[in-house]
Formats: C-alpha cells, sequence, structure tokens
C-alpha cells in the first residue's frame, strides 16, 4: 500500500494516503448506526502533557472534531456520531457513560494519550475486564482500530489490554466499549507527530475506519 512517510527525529510514522484508505471503505448499513467518541480530560484536567507542552485534553477533542468533520465530508454523516464533549469542559465519567446509554449508541470509544518515565512509544486499546457478553465484541472493536492506527500510521502496536477504568466499566453495560491511548505525550517523535494538523486528521481517519471495519463485520 502507498503510504507517505514521515521521518520524526530519525525515526518514522506514517501518515495516511486518503486516497487509499477510501477504496477500503465499504459502508453498508441500513439504519445508521450510534457511535459515542469521547475525547478524554478536558477543563481543569488536562490530562499528559506532551515535552512539546501539546496538552492531552486539547489534543483528544481535536480528533474527535476532525473524525465529525471526516464522517460529514467523506461519508456524507453515514454513522451518527456524538461527542461526550464539544469543548474545554471537564465532564464527569457517569455522565460519559450515560449519554452512551441514553443514545443506545452502538459502540462507544474513548480517546486518550499516554504518558511514561521511560522511553515507551506505541498504541494500545484498553477493554474492560469483565465477563460481560458485550466484552467479547469489544475486543474484536479494539483490535480494528488498532490495527487501523498502527499498520497504516506506523504506531508500534502495544496490543489491546484489559483494565477496571471506571468510564469502562459503566459503558461496557450497553454497548461494545474501548479506550484508545493513541501514542505517548513523553516520546518525542510520538508528541511531535501531533503537531502537524494533517497528522491529527491522520489519526481520526484511521480511528473512524477501524469503527466503520469493525460495524461492517455485522458484530
Amino acid at each position: 500500500m502507498l503510504i507517505t512517510q514521515i521521518s520524526l527525529n530519525l525515526r518514522k510514522l506514517k501518515n495516511v494516503s486518503f486516497a487509499i484508505l477510501l477504496l477500503q471503505m465499504c459502508l453498508g448499513y441500513g439504519q445508521k448506526k450510534v457511535i459515542v467518541i469521547d475525547p478524554g480530560h478536558g477543563g481543569i484536567d488536562s490530562g499528559a502533557i506532551g515535552i512539546n507542552n501539546i496538552q492531552e485534553k486539547g489534543l483528544v477533542l481535536n480528533i474527535a472534531e476532525e473524525i465529525l468533520k471526516l464522517n460529514k465530508s467523506l461519508f456524507d454523516n453515514e454513522l451518527d456520531i456524538y461527542l461526550t464533549r464539544y469543548t474545554d469542559t471537564l465532564i464527569s465519567l457517569s455522565d460519559r457513560s450515560r449519554l452512551a446509554k441514553r443514545l443506545n449508541a452502538d459502540v462507544f470509544v474513548s480517546l486518550h494519550c499516554n504518558a511514561s518515565q521511560n522511553s515507551s512509544r506505541g498504541i494500545e486499546v484498553y477493554v474492560h475486564n469483565s465477563e460481560n457478553p458485550n466484552n467479547k465484541t469489544a475486543i474484536a472493536f479494539g483490535v480494528s482500530i488498532l490495527t487501523e492506527s498502527t499498520q497504516k500510521l506506523g504506531f508500534e502496536k502495544r496490543g489491546v489490554k484489559v483494565a477496571n477504568f471506571q468510564v469502562l466499566r459503566e459503558t461496557i453495560l450497553h454497548c461494545p466499549s474501548v479506550l484508545v491511548e493513541m501514542g505517548f505525550m513523553t516520546n518525542t517523535d510520538e508528541a511531535d507527530y501531533f503537531l502537524e494538523a494533517k497528522n491529527i486528521k491522520a489519526m481520526a481517519l484511521a480511528v473512524l475506519i477501524g469503527i466503520t471495519n469493525y460495524l461492517n463485520t455485522g458484530l
């Protein structure tokens, strides 16, 4: 597959070729699927702060907004997408999961960025550590997003992991739910990657395609 490579401090992360990725899209829905995208943190909670001073709360909101734009501009709003926050506001974790319940969401995606005291890098996805029936499909959902964001963008794949995060614990009761850690703000390459608007759009498209690929499986 033809993709543009971007050199970042002697390491390479790949940018998305929109023309190629569009050929992979296969939107064949009858009734619109309801997607809840949860940009983590917000307001007084900045989340991780990158070595280049990028704040996690702003970055994940920018990516979520790009997902909305791409769904509209490229796919004529084929998906019914809602955000848990549209501004720099702190929303309680309970309210985020409550929104998914009220909207009868088909899937829930919480967007975050990682931080570490060492040289950690890459993308990882979390699902809840329960035996809820939605969790089996949540794993497949997480794999779909992880595959798109790592293979298409060149991030290291850290796998699908389990955790008892509140936002997952409460939303898994209603729909398949995942929390995506989209790289490390404490890693020079990955923090600098998000300084470019085209790379924010590339990540948004990878997440969006991961969502649609999962929904197209009919799980």
